[in-house]
């Protein structure tokens, strides 16, 4: 499998033009939470988490649809939220992330790898620098 290195992503982070303001970065985790804390370098705004999974280790759907696995504990209603995660192919998992957070002003999606609002790549899968195994 291909990999890419941190500069290449930073390279991307600091290039990125967002067309919105946010007032929060909400990291789906865990794939988004590097991915997140990448973007807040940029965006110096908060990070909160939403803990949602569907794929495995493997990136093989675990789950029918991705399930919340820790209750939401943050103020999101009518903010302007950046919702970012690490890859994303059928978008199921922005898409719940985006039912989780009806209420917010409005929510843009950024992923490091695939389909977003704010992709940073769209390739075929490759092995993230931060993955440890």
């Amino acid at each position: 499998m291909n990999s890419k290195t941190i500069n290449e992503i930073l390279d991307k982070v600091k290039n990125i033009d967002f067309h919105e303001d946010f007032d929060t970065i909400v990291a789906i985790a865990r794939g988004g939470i590097i991915p997140a804390g990448l973007i807040q370098q940029k965006l110096p705004v908060d990070i909160e988490m939403i803990w949602l999974n569907f794929r495995n280790e493997n990136q093989q759907p675990q789950h029918d649809e991705p399930v919340l696995l820790k209750p939401i504990n943050f103020n999101y209603m009518d903010k302007r939220i950046l919702l970012v995660d690490d890859r994303s192919r059928t978008g199921k998992t922005f898409n719940k992330g985006k039912e989780l957070l009806k209420g917010a002003r409005y929510i843009k999606t950024l992923v490091v790898n695939g389909k977003a609002d704010y992709p940073l790549f769209d390739e075929e899968c490759f092995t993230f620098p931060w993955k440890m195994v």
